[in-house]
């Protein structure tokens, strides 16, 4: 039995086979936990949804940005884009079904007694690990419930961009959807930034990878936060997080690390 977390698919269903061929993954024994951003942008939405919702509570996936623009299109929310990639699932039978499924993963999810969280982009400075995952599940409530269509229509935009504990109604579930799946980096006064995408490296001095913002929470004691969202940095790992995104959408490489050792362990595929 193993438990093996995987980096952003993008609908790269056959990247993500053949990683799954290279560790002889069994669904029968094996857990796969995916850090979001499933679909989007890449070639086969639809086979990618069936091939995950197929292998049962052998697979959790965290909500990645471009998993909850399928979902708020879906609801008639957001402007559709040129590089969605999502023709074929609007016209898949099964539609309805497979947009269900996406629907009801979490924004952030602890992997039993790993010592490991996932979440999609990573946790402002202002949270730890256990105030991340409630605010999580304070959003992931609405989109799983009555409310989702008016939270999908409140979805887009940057602001507000620093998180306060009074942040009210809609504001307070965007910072926390934005923080959760779309930051990268920050301020050293915590707010968010969302206009450089870029490696750390060539970032200017006033901005700050999430993992590296001043006052961050991370504790490798509590959990080793484990994502996804940033294919310019790639697979890095410091204390109390490891990053999985390594562009296989562009060209790149599908990641995985088995979490169930002493020390984590990766494996790749390259995108086919």
């Amino acid at each position: 039995m193993a438990d093996y977390a995987i980096g952003d698919v993008h609908a790269c269903r056959c990247a993500l086979e053949a990683l799954l061929e290279r560790l002889a993954f069994d669904p029968s024994q094996d857990r796969l936990w995916l850090t979001g951003d499933v679909i989007g942008r890449g070639p086969e939405p639809v086979a990618t949804l069936r091939l995950l919702r197929s292998l049962g509570s052998a697979v959790e996936s965290v909500l990645g940005n471009h998993d909850l623009h399928c979902l708020a299109l879906a609801a008639g929310a957001g402007q559709p884009r040129a590089d969605d990639g999502l023709d074929a699932l609007w016209q898949a039978p099964d539609c309805d079904e497979l947009i269900h499924w996406l629907r009801q993963r979490p924004l952030m999810c602890e992997c039993p007694g790993l010592g490991y969280t996932l979440v999609h982009a990573g946790i402002p400075p202002q949270w730890n690990i256990d105030s991340a995952l409630a605010h999580a599940a304070q959003a992931q409530a609405l989109i799983q419930g009555p409310e989702f269509d008016t939270l999908m229509a409140n979805l887009y935009g940057n602001q507000p961009d620093q998180w306060q504990d009074q942040l009210s109604g809609w504001q307070r579930q965007r910072f926390i959807i934005n923080a959760l799946t779309r930051m990268r980096f920050c301020y050293a006064d915590g707010r968010l930034d969302f206009t450089h995408n870029g490696p750390p490296e060539s970032a200017p001095d006033y901005l700050f990878a999430w993992y590296n913002a001043p006052g961050n929470q991370l504790n490798p004691q509590r959990s080793t936060l484990i994502t996804g969202h940033w294919s310019r940095l790639g697979q890095r790992q410091g204390p109390g997080f490891i990053t999985l995104d390594t562009g296989c959408l562009w060209g790149g490489q599908l990641t995985a690390v088995r979490l169930d050792c002493a020390t984590p362990q990766f494996t790749v595929a390259d995108c086919v």
